[in-house]
């Protein structure tokens, strides 16, 4: 085992010469397990008994309740205080800085709370959605707890607040969790409606700059992805416009932040688009050619 002292030495220099050492008493990253840990928390908030051991008790409601947000606000403010001091070392802090890090980590996290009733009424409609779209679905709860596209949904809208609050790494550390968990990968930049449905989900992805409306229906392998992936180009628009009210079956590839699906359009399996298509389409492939026709 002598040798592993050689080992040893050699690590510790790696460390002073690639760096990527996340230094006690430094600007500490925020911690996987406890960003895991939160999400946990949210979902036994915005779902009350069915992401715990034992169901609620409606006479202590409001006390279990308050428990529940103060101990998830604690761990939140402490992950989000990292995350701004992160920011503020390098310069990208869209909030005061550095010196105020741990006021403006209650500030977003009073803000998350505020929004968190509203956030519940979003994913009632997603589980609503979920429910009229799967002829397979039994009932509300087995939404709730079996659909992984809900799960990915779910994360998601908790995800895009923070990342429309500026707070850095988190989102995405959010969007990965679930990314593993799920295989749908859903950038916390998306900006997604009401009554959204992933059916079966499985390799879902979408772009950080994706839009996309009320009432759409993504089934597995869908891609909502960028023609281009230079750095440069890190600023623009780069992923498509999903408008109302559209259906998107099995491995369609749809690319480019130019590229509009007119609502109310139904896009046929493994098709692959990088144009706008009008509203009130279908766009199907035929013996190898790809068709785009008005809906009849």
């Amino acid at each position: 085992m002598r040798h592993l002292d050689k080992s040893i030495e050699a690590l510790t220099e790696s460390y002073t010469t690639y760096g990527l050492v996340n230094f006690s008493g430094g600007e500490l990253l925020p911690s996987t397990q406890g960003v895991a840990t939160i999400v946990s928390g949210f979902e036994e908030l915005v779902f009350p008994g069915f992401r715990e051991d034992e169901a609620v008790d409606r006479d202590n409601l409001l006390l279990a309740t308050s428990e529940k947000v103060y101990r998830v606000a604690r761990e939140l403010i402490k992950e989000v205080e990292k995350s701004l001091a992160f920011a503020a070392k390098s310069g990208n802090s869209l909030w005061s800085g550095k010196d105020s890090c741990h006021e403006d980590a209650e500030i977003i996290v009073e803000n998350f709370f505020d929004e968190l009733p509203q956030l519940r009424v979003l994913l009632a409609d997603d589980i609503s959605a979920a429910f009229r779209g799967d002829p397979a679905a039994k009932s509300i709860e087995e939404v709730i707890v079996s659909y992984p596209g809900f799960e990915a949904i779910a994360v998601h809208r908790f995800a895009n607040f923070f990342w429309k609050a500026g707070v850095p790494l988190i989102p995405r550390m959010m969007s990965e969790l679930v990314h593993s968990q799920t295989g749908i990968d859903i950038h916390p930049g998306a900006e997604i409606g009401e009554s959204f449905f992933i059916d079966h989900g499985t390799g879902i992805v979408i772009g950080e700059t994706t839009i996309i409306g009320k009432n759409v229906k993504l089934y597995q392998g869908v891609t909502l992805g960028a023609l281009s992936v230079k750095k440069i180009e890190a600023n623009h628009k780069r992923h498509p416009t999903i408008e109302d009210d559209v259906t998107i079956y099995a491995n369609a590839t749809i690319l480019g932040g130019e590229t509009v699906i007119g609502r109310g359009s139904i896009i046929g399996g493994s098709v692959w688009i990088t144009e706008s298509v009008p509203p009130d389409s279908t766009v199907y492939l035929k013996t190898g050619e790809q068709v785009v026709r008005p809906k009849k």
